[in-house]
This record gives C-alpha cells, sequence and structure tokens, in this order.
C-alpha cells in the first residue's frame, strides 16, 4: 500500500485535492468532527478537563471553540484528548483498506504528530495566501484569532515543502489539479 499525506497551509484546500485523487481517504477533520458529536467517552474525557467550557453532549464547536480561546493551554489539553482518538481511527481506516494500492492521508497535523512514516509520500499543497484567507472568511465559523492559534500548533510551511516529495498548485479548479494528481502518480505507480 502507498500511503499519501497531504500537508499545507490551513485553508490550502488539502481536503479538495485529498477527494480528487480517486483513492480511499482518511479525513481527520472529519474525524474529529465525529468525535465530538457521537464518542461519549471523548465527551467525558473533555468535560473532565474543561468543566467550565464542555457541558453538553454532542459537544458543539462552540464550547471547543470558547474554550480554545478563553486559555492558551486548552486547545493543547483537547489536542492531547482528541489525538489520541484520532490515531485510533487512522490505524483502523489502515488495517480496512490494507489491500488497496493507494491511501490518502489527509490530516492536518501529519508532520506534527509524527504520524507518517519514511516510505510515505508526501506531497505539499499550495495555495496563494490571499485565496486561502478569502476561502476561510467564507466558512461560517471562522474565526481569526482560532485560526492564529491553530496555526501556531503548526511547523513552518516552508519546513513542510522541504519535507515534501512533491508540491500541487491548488487553484481550486479541477482540471490543473487532477493534471498535476495524475503527473504524481505516474512515478511510483503503472495505471
Amino acid at each position: 500500500m502507498i500511503r499519501i499525506g497531504l500537508v499545507g497551509d490551513i485553508g490550502s484546500g488539502k481536503s479538495f485535492i485529498a477527494k480528487k485523487f480517486g483513492y480511499p481517504v482518511f479525513n481527520a477533520d472529519q474525524e474529529v468532527a465525529n468525535l465530538y458529536k457521537k464518542e461519549k467517552k471523548i465527551f467525558l474525557k473533555l468535560k473532565k478537563v474543561l468543566p467550565k467550557y464542555i457541558l453538553s453532549f454532542p459537544i458543539s464547536k462552540k464550547e471547543i471553540s470558547k474554550a480554545i480561546l478563553a486559555n492558551e493551554k486548552n486547545l493543547r489539553k483537547i489536542v492531547k484528548i482528541v489525538h489520541i482518538e484520532v490515531r485510533k481511527k487512522m490505524f483502523l481506516f489502515l488495517r480496512k483498506n490494507k489491500l488497496k494500492k493507494i491511501v490518502i492521508l489527509d490530516i492536518p497535523l501529519l508532520l506534527e504528530n509524527k504520524l507518517n512514516r519514511k516510505k510515505d509520500i508526501i506531497i505539499f499543497v499550495k495555495s496563494k495566501k490571499n485565496q486561502v484567507l478569502k476561502r476561510l472568511r467564507k466558512r461560517k465559523n471562522f474565526n481569526h484569532q482560532l485560526f492564529s492559534k491553530f496555526k501556531k500548533l503548526q511547523l513552518p510551511l516552508d519546513y513542510k515543502y522541504k519535507k515534501s516529495d512533491f508540491a500541487i498548485k491548488n487553484d481550486f479548479t479541477e482540471k490543473s489539479v487532477k493534471k498535476d494528481i495524475r503527473k504524481i502518480l505516474k512515478n511510483f505507480i503503472n495505471e
């Protein structure tokens, strides 16, 4: 199985790119949303460490946002609890798809949390900064302070770029993205 990890800036369109590969995708952000909605044990653990903020199940993004904005340390507490579960979900995904030729790992903190292996193929998703900010502002719950706090968790973009095997320029048009994906795939699979 070839594991392809996507890295890049917040809002650079990693999930958009991941879907265009046409292979199974592990989307960490989606897994986190599912944990907040469906996992009572995550709620109980978060409620224990953040009793002033985590009040009801399913956990709302508003509660998480308030906790993060109130204190920088709260984000680390949340990540510590949630990351363990996301890692488990990733291993389940990999086991379930072990016979697939390729899987895509859409994990924002892939390198930061050392979820990549030496032989994984890392692709850096490049987007123009103004396009990224424009897209982020369109999200209904975009908050610049939250964005800044999440950004602090991430490794510098130039480091991620240097660690990558390939780069895709994401202009958010399907045609050019698919062309870049085909070029990259030709390097390691014969289709």
